[in-house]
């Protein structure tokens, strides 16, 4: 629905069929003229953790009829969404005060993973707060896109750069748990943290080391 002149009153007549659609996924509202009303509606396909599936990806891009109210309710339904991954709010004019709800909103949920605040009115104070977040709270958050902002490179660079230690620590936990799956015969004992190696089949052998 990009570029729709949907406005408030035209997403509240198509609201009660999304709401209820069995698998939508993702949703694009960006630059639908849409108010604090209308961000109101949206935070309903948010369930909170432990209600029904809701949406995975939303867009909400150059709606700047929305206030820090609405901003701040969304931010308020994403904290608490146990399915939204991908969020797009790039040029609506947020201003630093919105992005400090927006990294408690971070900081809290579980699943967001890609945030996109391209020329959102930021300035180094949202970044600081940004990167305070990223560096002392574990989060999903993988990707985060500050350009055209008045945002300082080396404040960019720093948060990209945890972002990144980030994933590369979970690569290499997928890939730890990879190889165990591939071969379930090597266990961790925990009480003497040795390995014991044990092999199957016709003539192979049963090693083990254990504590002396």
């Amino acid at each position: 629905l990009h570029g729709s002149p949907l406005t408030d009153a035209g997403l509240a007549l198509l609201n009660p069929a999304l709401s209820i659609h069995p698998s939508l996924v993702a949703l694009d509202l960006g630059d639908c003229m849409l108010g604090d009303e209308g961000i109101n509606l949206i935070c309903g396909l948010l369930p909170p953790d432990g209600a029904k599936s809701g949406l995975k990806e939303l867009t909400l891009s150059a709606n700047p009829g929305v206030t820090s109210k609405g901003w701040g309710r969304l931010a308020i339904a994403v904290a608490h969404s146990s399915q939204l991954r991908v969020l797009n709010l790039d040029y609506n004019p947020l201003g630093d005060q919105v992005a400090g709800m927006l990294a408690v909103a971070v900081a809290s949920s579980r699943t967001l993973e890609v945030l996109d605040l391209e020329g959102t009115g930021l300035t180094n104070q949202s970044a600081q707060t940004l990167l305070d977040m990223v560096e002392n709270y574990p989060t999903a958050l993988r990707t985060l896109i500050l350009a055209e902002n008045n945002i300082s490179p080396e404040l960019q660079q720093q948060i990209s750069d945890l972002l990144s230690e980030g994933e590369e620590e979970e690569e290499t936990e997928v890939r730890e748990v990879t190889a165990r799956e591939k071969n379930p015969w090597i266990c961790q004992n925990n009480s003497t943290s040795q390995m014991v190696l044990m092999t199957s089949g016709l003539g192979d052998s049963l090693l083990a080391e254990t504590e002396m």
